[in-house]
């Protein structure tokens, strides 16, 4: 085990390992968590004393959780000194322990790591964000079906333009990139402009691709949708596509099935144990989640498209507020919450943790504890029902009683069977 300068290895809990491409986890893992920025704090005590409650309902205390706290942020600035936002022993303890949960954290502002969380995805090679987007009844919704909604997006994270190849207006650098792709091209740039890069490979593509497939195998989905603007793009974006009918042909010929196919060899009706795939354009794929969103169940997109359709799929069933993700790898994974730090609430007991408690869901499900969350998941939907509730949805909620953050997980964890 790893010698830490500022990490307490708990005593009581034990390293989940890595056998054959699996977990095996532990009665007592040892999982690390970031509190986070602004209002991380507040909403990691409320999720924290939910997990710990659901784990003592789902094993009647022989399983239990030996939290480790790491640190990213303004609290690893405080602790280690100056620019250390990331400490080089965070990303090796979530390497030696595997699972990690982590609240929102600060961007740092002028120089530095231009955002944590994407250095963490792509230091630990996180190369899937995972954000289920689901309605839970009660919750406030700008739509008239938002229970249609029932989704998993993964994203692309460690490619496309959030590579953070940059060169700024005016550098000698963007003027010497401008020239090369004058020279190679024929396509010219203006002067002064700032250039960014959009790298996306076949082996970043691919990988993404197949772990969509497998996960909707694993759970029984019907189909997955590729999602793409390749009609502009044609060599980023139209190879994504390509390169994902790639691995359904090459890899799931025997399951997956394309949407001519349905209709040319099956009369548009699935035959059982098939999976469709099928690809839509992004400005498309907007509006279908708005006007028919039960016929997709998962979508798996490049970087830039995954980010602005999992929030704006979230706006639909609630906002950020209650909307979980995970960045996982082949073993490796972080859950978090999906929304930002909140600084203007920090320290005040306000905040739905709904995000960053959900995430926990997908955490333990993660693990194999399945009766875990669903025992937290069960609660929240209890809690959403009761109207007892923090500001953001008792503000949009006739009868609603507003709560503090706090109260809000005594409710949950009241709920709990």
């Amino acid at each position: 085990m790893a010698q830490y300068k500022k990490i307490n290895v708990p005593s009581n809990g034990n390293k989940i390992k890595v056998e054959k491409g699996k977990l095996i986890i532990p009665d007592n893992p040892i999982l690390a968590f970031i509190e986070g920025d602004g209002t991380g704090p507040d909403i990691w005590r409320a999720s924290k004393r939910v997990f710990d409650c659901a784990v003592e309902k789902a094993y009647k205390g022989n399983k239990k959780i030996a939290w480790m706290e790491i640190y990213a942020g303004e609290k690893a600035l405080s602790l280690y000194g100056k620019d250390e936002w990331l400490p080089d022993e965070t990303v090796d303890a979530i390497q030696e322990f595997q699972v990690a949960i982590k609240g929102p954290l600060t961007t740092p502002v002028g120089g530095g790591i231009r955002s944590l969380n994407v250095a963490l995805r792509q230091l630990l090679d996180l190369f899937a964000c995972v954000r289920p987007v689901k309605y839970y009844p009660g919750v406030p919704s700008p739509m008239k079906r938002p229970q249609e909604v029932d989704i998993v997006i993964f994203r692309e994270n460690t490619e496309d333009v959030y590579a953070g190849i940059e060169f700024k207006s005016g550098t000698k650098e963007a003027e010497d990139v401008r020239k090369y792709i004058e020279k190679k091209s024929g396509k010219l740039i203006r002067k002064n402009s700032s250039i960014g890069i959009k790298p996306m490979s076949e082996f970043g593509s691919r990988r993404l691709v197949k772990k969509a497939i497998d996960y909707a195998i694993a759970n029984n989905k019907k189909n997955i949708t590729l999602v793409h603007k390749g009609n502009i793009m044609k060599f980023t974006e139209g190879s994504f596509k390509e390169w994902g009918y790639s691995v359904a042909r090459e890899e799931y010929e025997d399951i997956l099935i394309t949407e001519d196919e349905l209709t040319s060899k099956y009369n548009s009706r699935l035959p059982e144990g098939k999976i469709i795939i099928k690809d839509r354009i992004a400005d498309s794929m907007f509006q279908q989640l708005l006007l028919r969103p039960s016929e997709y169940d998962i979508l798996a997109t490049p970087n830039l498209n995954g980010d602005y359709i999992s929030d704006a799929a979230a706006a639909q069933v609630g906002g950020l507020g209650i909307a979980p993700g995970a960045n996982i790898s082949y073993s490796t994974a972080i859950f978090e919450a999906t929304h930002g730090t909140a600084p203007k609430y920090a320290n005040l007991d306000k905040i739905n943790p709904g995000s960053l408690i959900l995430s926990g869901v997908m955490m333990f499900e993660y693990m194999g504890w399945n009766k875990v969350g669903q025992i937290i998941e069960n609660a929240l939907k209890k809690t959403i029902k009761s109207k007892i509730i923090t500001y953001d949805f008792a503000r949009q909620m006739d009868g609603a009683m507003e709560v503090k953050t706090s109260r809000f997980a005594d409710e949950i964890i009241k709920n709990m069977k």
